[in-house]
């Protein structure tokens, strides 16, 4: 890439992508704190409930998950998001004034609905406006929603839920939602073709890269069409479902629970906890960043899934293994903060090397629908299972569903590596990006000798 191309598009893009995405990921976790700072004893939830409650909203999110991904290739996902922040907002406050479980578990499920397209949109922008040279960084930074969102959310839920009530929790964080879709309407483009904040050289050079791109790739891989079943033809893209199914469950799992974890090897207040759930989600951003840059670095994308996916199940087997000393556990929690995200983001690099633009959309829609039931079954898994059997087992349930992810991940195919691909496939890509550029200046040349002959 030429250094010397303008880089608004980081600032202008990645910036309100991340904030939508962070207040997103408040209004799905903010319950992990409502539970246990009164609203299980106003309600009369019992663990297993709670654990439903939680994981329920992953039973909606799968409904606009293609929907989504389609929306952003074909028409506006500035446009999808900005209603759904506004549903986010409506759910959330509305979350505030519940009176029995019934309403809640509908709420939450009607949330997942409404925040289901978000990620699969967001993706596809960021495939939009940054080309793969680009690509992996960027998404390592929309992917900081994560730990950023849980590093707002611990200490700000704690005090409000210290000064106020677990009401004002949802009420006040869901009113954060309308004030952000204000500055996501009036900040974001779909498209490089529509800012007008964007340089023409900037433009020019997006423009290019990326058409160079999706003409490379389609000559490649011919698909004419892109229906849903090409998703499910695909061996890889099936791969990449359970991956992020048994992925979720352990990352929804501890991230749902993390508070009330705490709060029992603690025995602190909600403030306390709050401010102790900061610190695994601060390891969460260091391990994001120190993978992806291996990763790309490497090129090795199957390894640095597997890599994180196997610290994060010995961190919280640790986790519960050393329970009696606190400092040591509290160590381990932090630990698996640290591997929760880091197999994220060359994770969603793989989608695009196993598939063609015209069904990504709907690919990565899928991919993170069916993969997030996992984030159903993760929280669920854990209220039963502390029901029944004690928190310990559940932990290390959630650990043996993080080895099933790493075991999958290894029989992916080597094409998923960044690095110089072996054989054919490599020489025919070099080929085809050759060619691109040979057409390109035999373009250029003809409109210099046409334009020389009408002078």
């Amino acid at each position: 890439m030429d250094n010397k191309i303008p880089k608004a598009r980081w600032l202008r893009v990645i910036t309100p992508i991340l904030i939508a995405c962070i207040i997103s990921f408040m209004d799905r976790v903010n319950i992990s704190f409502a539970m246990p700072g009164g609203m299980d004893a106003e309600l009369g939830i019992t663990a297993s409930v709670a654990g439903l409650a939680a994981g329920i909203f992953f039973i909606g999110y799968l409904f606009l998950q293609v929907p989504g991904g389609s929306i952003a290739v074909n028409g506006s996902g500035k446009k999808f998001i900005a209603w759904s922040l506004l549903a986010w907002a409506i759910i959330s406050i509305l979350t505030g004034m519940v009176t029995n479980h019934y309403q809640l578990l509908f709420l939450r499920f009607a949330l997942g609905v409404s925040e289901g397209g978000m990620l699969p949109v967001v993706l596809t922008m960021v495939s939009n406006w940054f080309p793969d040279a680009e690509r992996g960084r960027a998404n390592a930074y929309v992917l900081m929603f994560a730990p950023l969102g849980g590093m707002i959310t611990a200490p700000l839920s704690g005090l409000i839920l210290d000064a106020l009530d677990w009401r004002w929790l949802f009420i006040i964080e869901g009113a954060l939602s309308a004030v952000v879709m204000l500055l996501w309407w009036f900040t974001i483009s779909d498209r490089p073709e529509e800012a007008k904040w964007l340089s023409e050289r900037e433009r020019d050079y997006l423009v290019s890269e990326l058409s160079k791109e999706r003409e490379a790739l389609q000559g490649l891989i011919k698909v004419e069409k892109a229906p849903l079943k090409e998703v499910f033809r695909n061996s890889s893209l099936v791969k990449l479902i359970v991956i992020n199914f048994f992925y979720q469950t352990g990352v929804y799992g501890y991230t749902l629970w993390l508070p009330s974890i705490l709060k029992n090897l603690t025995g602190g207040d909600m403030s306390s906890v709050g401010m102790l759930a900061i610190i695994p989600y601060i390891g969460t951003m260091l391990g994001i960043f120190v993978l992806s840059f291996l990763s790309d670095k490497t090129g090795k994308r199957r390894m640095f899934i597997i890599l994180p996916l196997l610290g994060f199940a010995a961190c919280l087997s640790a986790s519960v293994t050393f329970d009696s000393n606190i400092m040591t556990a509290y160590f381990f929690l932090v630990g698996a903060g640290f591997f929760l995200q880091a197999a994220a983001s060359p994770f969603w690099t793989i989608p695009a090397k196993v598939t063609t633009s015209e069904v990504a959309g709907s690919a990565r829609g899928v991919i993170n629908g069916l993969g997030n039931l996992g984030g159903f079954c993760g929280p669920y898994l854990v209220g039963v299972m502390v029901s029944f059997y004690g928190q310990s087992i559940a932990i290390y349930a959630l650990g043996v569903s993080l080895l099933i992810a790493a075991s999958v991940t290894a029989l992916l195919p080597k094409e998923c590596d960044m690095a110089l691909v072996p054989g054919a496939k490599a020489k025919a890509m070099a080929n085809q990006y050759s060619l691109a550029k040979a057409q390109a200046k035999a373009r250029a040349q003809q409109q210099a000798t046409n334009l020389s002959i009408t002078s």
